[in-house]
């Protein structure tokens, strides 16, 4: 099977040199895929019987991680323009810059979750699926945190700091959950 044409254009402008889309996004759109990974797994086992409900959860995780993403773009942007002009805006602009991070390190954090419910309840081969968006949701959790932690270091002890780091802690245990199971 031929690459997606799809996934060559998202390659291509992550690769480019503008400054966005960043890291932030591709934290967000990683997560999305994981949770799409995830709806996979569950739409595969038929011997789950809360499959269908994992399903939808992981459609809506998936869904607002893509719009999260998209804001974490226009957020970013929004930041590096401020930093650009000296604006007294500067701080307000990093501090919204840091909210959809934060949520995408707990949303991440969601996805790692069911991920790991699903390595435990799904069919066969669906198990190393979505142990697998387990790990990959929870490096979307923990870069996230990163960047929470960078648009607020000019703020020392914002609890939003504290928050994202429970949430890839969370991401973190539901790994550890995920790969311990029999595969």
């Amino acid at each position: 099977m031929a690459e997606p044409p799809s996934v060559q254009v998202l390659a291509e402008e992550l690769s480019s040199d503008e400054a966005v889309p960043a890291s932030g996004w591709l934290a967000g759109v990683s997560a999305a895929l994981c949770a799409g990974l995830v709806a996979k797994a569950a739409a595969r086992s038929e011997g789950w019987s809360e499959a269908a409900g994992a399903r939808a959860q992981a459609l809506d995780l998936r869904d607002r991680l893509l719009a999260l993403a998209a804001q974490d773009a226009r957020a970013y942007e929004s930041a590096l323009a401020a930093l650009e002009r000296r604006h007294s805006g500067l701080a307000r602009a990093l501090s919204a810059a840091a909210d959809v991070p934060l949520a995408i390190a707990e949303t991440a954090a969601d996805v790692a979750l069911l991920a790991a419910e699903s390595a435990e309840r799904a069919d066969g081969p669906s198990r190393a699926d979505s142990a697998a968006a387990a790990s990959l949701a929870a490096g979307a959790a923990r870069a996230s945190a990163t960047l929470v932690a960078v648009n607020l270091s000019t703020v020392p002890g914002d609890e939003r700091v504290v928050a994202a780091e429970r949430a890839a802690e969370t991401a973190e245990d539901a790994v550890r959950r995920a790969l311990a199971t029999e595969i």
